[in-house]
């Protein structure tokens, strides 16, 4: 079954957007993301439900969310000396995708775990990828990461688009929580929100989900084609 066409993109921005020069350090940040909110959700399951219910809850919490103190993710990141530009690079094809994607009109935003201030923001406009994305999502705008799909519907809200059955809404990500986080969107909003793998961690994750390869990115050149053909 072939991708439909996109009438809103959102992105993942590490491994994505930005690929890292050391591929060990994004493996090491992603570990340490993936762990913070294991634990995270555990001890919110534990301490102010009591042990009760589901240890991810059912409701629509992320409404209500409070300021997260991101205490790890901030340590990190001022443990870091050098600048974005030594550390990150732009995904070979990334920017012919993204001006491909705006001169036909589609609405794009970034969702990402990573945080805005001192890292993300200076990364959009370092490589100037800022202009491309309408609402940029990072972690100290949600209550909850990826896997949850608060990221996703916040930046939805932030393109002040009214989204109806008719939407096809493409995440692309790197990551087996892109993925996962893509398709619980699809219990809170009417669009419908498609997972499209670009990495190998997410493309198992799509066979996995039992979605058809056409999820499965190889590189954005192939997208920007298949994309031409499409947007016709």
């Amino acid at each position: 079954m072939a991708l439909e066409k996109p009438t809103i993109v959102i992105f993942d921005m590490d491994g994505t957007s930005v690929r890292h020069i050391n591929i060990y350090l994004l493996h090491v940040l992603e570990k340490l993301d993936d762990w913070g909110y294991a634990i995270s959700k555990f001890f919110t399951w534990l301490f102010r439900r009591g042990g009760q219910g589901p240890i991810i809850a059912d409701d629509d919490e992320f409404l209500n969310r409070k300021k997260p103190r991101l205490f790890v993710h901030r340590a990190i990141h001022k443990v870091r000396r050098k600048e974005v530009d030594q550390i990150v690079e732009p995904c070979p094809g990334i920017y012919s995708v993204l001006a491909l994607l705006k001169k036909n009109n589609i609405p794009l935003a970034l969702a990402s775990n990573g945080l805005g201030k001192g890292y993300g923001h200076d990364i959009l406009d370092k490589f100037g990828l800022a202009h491309y994305f309408t609402a940029t999502i990072f972690r100290e705008d949600v209550k909850k990461s990826k896997p949850h799909p608060e990221g996703i519907l916040l930046a939805l809200k932030e393109l002040n688009a009214e989204i109806t059955e008719k939407d096809v809404i493409w995440h692309i990500g790197d990551r087996r929580k892109d993925v996962i986080a893509a398709l619980d969107a699809n219990n809170h909003t009417p669009g419908k929100v498609v997972p499209v793998a670009y990495g190998i961690n997410a493309a198992l994750a799509v066979l996995e989900k039992g979605l058809p390869p056409e999820n499965i990115v190889i590189s954005y050149t192939d997208l920007y084609e298949h994309l031409k053909k499409m947007l016709r």
